[in-house]
């Protein structure tokens, strides 16, 4: 995974790859003008990967952490800033095309739908600071933008190790005014375990008009998606040691299926001469059922999630003429509108639920340039929760914690040094409420939000072309967290979210992109994190001042990729991450750490065909995902070497 072009810095945002311009992107303010730990990753470099699932792509992102559990549609997701990936916290706001995508609890079931090949760039957007989003934004937020408008459009084939045939078309249709762009994807794999095959299929489409004069724009885009699975099951250590690729008997009727579906309505345009306006309207539907076993003791379960969301999102911009050197105001209002079902149950029912969740949301900021070196952004975000929850067997009703009006300030300052380095700080609130039944006010008392206060500084150079770096320090507090109880073997309670206590995380995170020549090129990131209980919950003493599970101290990227003619091109590419304590009295030992080494070499037969091999985990080296929760334990190993040979042809 390497960028074909390294491009000059924006702010204090890094840019991999080529990123394609959008027709409406001066009309609404992009993660160009958030000050803090920005990376823009080009479509180029997205679509030629080889994955299972999209979420993998993020593993070459720099402060990116991806866990994998690889059972059936459940098969992993991605964290940053000290977050981990369990589900416990979903920290992460997905959007894609600009639309949320996050369910209920924050997990991102839809970003499997969005393959490869109609990425057109993914932003990623480290920290408090981004006045944008509200709910589950805790740590950052990431967009996925697909691709849009043009007549270009290719096909992709690929074959390779554990019986993987992958399939991708992407094409677009512009004439005049009017652009269509479709998306068909189809994926099947058997997997390097027993008992893991898997078939993905994908369908999107959008269909766009704008103004001859280019006064508005108009559009309706919709993708679905669905995913049908076997399930490995989990081993203990020495069973994964000894024979990772095997299946436990209990795990044989093990199985899961997903279909996701997403519709939009998108508009935007003039606000005279200095302004714009931006309108998304949204329904989104996750089904996923899940017949698991977690250990062989345990009963299998069957877990049914139905959720719909629909939800609204206005935003306005406006650039007026001053004597400053820049002046942009920004605001925006968005709602959202969950009905959500939840069933846990096999041999007996541990739950049937049926809550609402609304969210609402207003911001307002500016882009202020006193003068050429300096910008300042002071930004306000309000958000306000409600909703009913129903305990179908119990018969009993919730309403959601009076949270009251959620205020979160925000500041970002970032000043130009000289030509080539660029100094910035930046400081914000964000925060984190229960998911499932833990939003509702199921036991007497009430509970706030939990404030999650974050700031940020850091350093940007440039000292000549096709070199950037960033160097950064982050800090984040967390006035109350909650954590999901996954309770894997039964019965968890009445109430499935538990006090986590006052947490502290911070780290450094230092990166370089280098486009040395027109044959070399290179990047690296490594990332120091450390996540820490400072005042637990007064029913867990013990976990005071350890660190949270799950949570490796550091992350790591690097890569080159060298074309010594026009046809030919070689990559090598790795990344890695260190091991992590497994629950939070960190007793139980530490496991998860790896080092990956990858390697490719494309040949461009003619003008339109390609040829591309990809070797991952080149040697072949043994790493495990480990998860621990109330006395039970469970490892799923990751793929080991693998190859695989895809043709793409240009449309």
């Amino acid at each position: 995974m390497l960028p074909s072009r390294a491009v000059a810095q924006d702010g204090t945002v890094l840019t991999l790859g080529t990123v394609q311009a959008r027709s409406a992107a001066d009309r609404e303010l992009s993660a160009r003008s958030v000050f803090t730990s920005v990376d823009i990753i080009g479509g180029d470099l997205l679509q030629q990967q080889k994955v299972d699932h999209s979420w993998e792509l993020l593993m070459n992102a720099p402060g990116v952490q991806v866990t994998q559990f690889k059972m059936g549609t459940d098969a992993g997701r991605f964290s940053f800033r000290g977050f981990n990936g369990e589900g416990r916290i979903n920290a992460v706001k997905l959007l894609i095309d600009g639309i949320p995508s996050n369910d209920n609890a924050g997990g991102m079931p839809y970003l499997d739908a969005v393959f490869p090949l109609d990425i057109s760039a993914m932003e990623i957007v480290r920290g408090t600071n981004d006045a944008r989003y509200g709910l589950h934004a805790i740590a950052g937020d990431v967009n996925v933008l697909t691709r849009q408008g043009g007549n270009d459009g290719q096909l992709s084939v690929t074959v390779g190790s554990f019986g993987t045939r992958d399939v991708q078309l992407a094409k677009g249709f512009e004439t005049g005014a009017w652009s269509q762009n479709y998306f068909v994807g189809w994926r099947g794999a058997d997997g390097e375990r027993d008992h893991a095959d898997g078939t993905q299929r994908s369908f999107a489409g959008k269909w766009f008009y704008t103004d001859p004069e280019d006064r508005w724009r108009a559009g309706l885009s919709s993708r679905y998606y669905k995913n049908a699975a076997l399930e490995a099951g989990y081993l203990s250590y020495p069973e994964v040691q000894a024979n990772p690729n095997q299946s436990p008997a209990y795990a044989r009727d093990d199985r899961s299926e997903r279909e996701t579906v997403q519709t939009a309505l998108h508009a935007d345009g003039a606000l005279g001469s200095a302004g714009h306006w931006n309108a998304k309207a949204y329904q989104n539907s996750y089904r996923n059922q899940r017949w698991v076993t977690f250990t062989a003791g345990g009963a299998q379960q069957e877990r049914f999630n139905d959720e719909s969301q629909r939800g609204l999102i206005l935003t306005t911009t406006w650039r007026p003429n001053t004597a400053l050197a820049e002046v942009v105001l920004d605001a925006g209002v968005d709602g959202q509108w969950q009905d959500n079902t939840a069933a846990r149950e096999r041999q007996a029912t541990l739950r049937d639920w049926d809550f609402d969740l609304d969210t609402r949301g207003a911001y307002v900021q500016a882009v202020i340039r006193p003068v050429d070196a300096l910008k300042i952004v002071p930004a306000y975000r309000l958000d306000h929760i409600d909703g009913d929850f129903r305990a179908v067997a119990a018969g009993t009703r919730a309403p959601v914690y009076d949270y009251g009006l959620i205020r979160q300030p925000k500041l970002s300052i970032s000043y130009a040094l000289g030509s080539h380095t660029t100094a910035y700080a930046n400081w914000g609130r964000t925060f984190q409420i229960g998911s499932g039944n833990g939003a509702y006010r199921t036991q007497p008392g009430n509970l706030s939000a939990s404030i999650n206060e974050g700031w940020e500084t850091g350093l940007t150079w440039a000292p000549v072309q096709g070199l950037q770096t960033r160097l950064a320090y982050w800090e984040q507090r967390a006035s109350d967290e909650v954590a999901t109880i996954l309770g894997v073997n039964g019965s968890v309670g009445s109430n499935e979210v538990g006090n986590v206590g006052k947490t502290l995380r911070r780290g450094w995170d230092a990166q370089l992109t280098w486009q040395a020549s027109a044959a070399w090129r290179a990047w690296a990131s490594y990332s120091r994190q450390k996540a820490v209980i400072q005042i637990p919950d007064p029913g867990a003493p013990q976990t005071r001042g350890r660190q949270i599970e799950n949570v490796p101290n550091w992350l790591a990227t690097a890569g080159v990729e060298y074309t010594p003619t026009p046809a030919w091109t070689f990559s090598t590419w790795g990344n890695g991450q260190g091991d992590y304590f497994v629950e939070r009295t960190n007793t139980l030992g530490r496991y998860g750490g790896y080092a990956l080494l990858n390697l490719s070499a494309s040949y461009r037969l003619d003008a339109r065909n390609s040829l591309a091999l990809q070797l991952k985990n080149a040697t072949d080296r043994f790493y495990v995902y480990a998860w621990y929760d109330s006395g039970s334990s469970g490892y799923s190993p990751g793929d080991g070497r693998a190859l695989y040979l895809s043709w793409t042809r240009e449309l």
